[in-house]
């Protein structure tokens, strides 16, 4: 009997390669995107996950969340992305230039010392390179201490001079010899921290205010907006200026920054009141509102647990483009002098000390803070732009 002629193989699929294929293991990556796929298809999928599949294509998006994670890193500790402290001083280098990045191989990554000189046409201090002095640079530098968040002390620096007394100003200096890139990144301590806050603060005023004006309406609800449009009728910025001046000029840091904050929110809540209420209005008389309150569910809970998480997606949009306003503030009241003040530093008291012409002129390098203000902002109307976009339900 003739041996069975062997079967041929299919023209599509290979049965080894199909098998070792099945075999194979899948990988976690595989499985995560499988599993995302599946719940895309079946509408399965959570709500903060679909704003995040659009989201993330948006690339102007993408860019503000890199630039405003990299902005709040350097908040948390700016002490370690600095060279030095924004409080120490060389009277020495008072307005010295930015130095030069330079790389050799004896001396590796260095920057070159300034030699002060009187220029004799103006009769103003030029500094110049001094080639015989060499700073070495080195990373996890050694230096001024610090403390991370303000609690956890350290003395290490991203990027510093490898002999702790020497002094490097990558960004230059002020008028007092400090650094000024130690300066911008203490600042953003205060000003990117007074605009989350301040935000937060109004966000919980505006829900708890609009959400009761739209939620029962009638005398509360007339009542409510009457307050609103008067208090948004007052030129934003004599109010500010108004509450501000009545800081004493004795108090701490701690304290104006504290007034300061509940000042900004307490003026920027009504916004966000109107918003809710209207999203309250039209969200109010629907099944599951109905549902909850034949359950026996309190006015409360049906505030906070079914009508806003219908529309925190928009709520988290509007906060997302309100914190530039509130950086914006901050800024201009202490650029005015009606904020915070020396020894506090943030990104307006350093616009402050560069407001003289002459300061411009001789070094304007001390503008860098103004720069630092317009990219936060940026970011943040990429990003809030970009959440508006992806938490809109018939956006395409």
């Amino acid at each position: 009997m003739p041996p069975p002629a062997p079967q041929a193989d299919s023209p599509h699929e290979d049965p080894t390669q199909a098998e070792l294929a099945r075999s194979k293991p899948e990988s976690r990556r595989q499985a995560r995107r499988r599993k995302q796929a599946l719940a895309l298809r079946d509408g399965s999928a959570s709500q903060t996950r679909l704003i995040w599949r659009k989201y993330r294509t948006n690339p102007l998006g993408l860019i503000g969340l890199g630039v405003l994670i990299v902005l709040y890193v350097i908040a948390a500790a700016p002490g370690f992305f600095s060279p030095h402290n924004a409080t120490t001083s060389s009277p020495d280098y008072a307005g010295a230039p930015p130095q030069q990045l330079r790389f050799s191989p004896e001396h590796g990554l260095h920057v070159l010392g300034l030699t002060s000189e009187t220029s004799l046409e103006t009769l103003a201090r030029e500094y110049v390179p001094d080639p015989e002095h060499v700073v070495e640079l080195r990373l996890f530098a050694k230096g001024d201490p610090y403390k991370i968040l303000g609690l956890i002390p350290a003395d290490r620096h991203l990027l510093g001079p490898s002999d702790p007394n020497e002094r490097v100003y990558l960004l230059g200096a002020d008028q007092a010899g400090v650094d000024m890139l130690s300066k911008i990144n203490f600042g953003a301590q205060i000003s990117l921290s007074i605009g989350l806050i301040g935000v937060l603060l109004s966000a919980l005023i505006g829900i708890i205010v609009g959400g009761i004006s739209g939620y029962f309406g009638g005398v509360a609800d007339s009542l409510i907006q009457r307050v609103i449009e008067f208090i948004m009728s007052i030129p934003t910025l004599p109010l500010w200026l108004g509450l501000a001046a009545a800081i004493p000029p004795r108090w701490g840091i701690v304290q104006t920054y504290l007034v300061l904050t509940c000042i900004l929110s307490l003026v920027g809540w009504t916004g966000m009141a109107r918003v809710i209420r209207g999203r309250v209005l039209q969200a109010r008389d629907e099944d599951f509102v109905t549902a909850a309150r034949l359950d026996g569910a309190g006015h409360g809970r049906i505030i906070l647990r079914h009508l806003m998480p219908s529309f925190m997606s928009h709520i988290i949009a509007s906060l997302s483009l309100a914190v530039p306003s509130m950086i914006l503030a901050e800024t201009a009241l202490s650029f005015l002098g009606m904020g915070l003040r020396a020894p506090a530093v943030s990104w307006g008291v350093l616009l402050r000390d560069a407001q003289q012409l002459q300061v411009v002129v001789n070094a304007p390098w001390m503008l860098l803070p103004g720069l630092a203000v317009v990219l936060t902002v940026v970011a943040f109307n990429f990003v809030g732009d970009a959440l508006r976009d992806a938490a809109d339900p018939y956006g395409k």
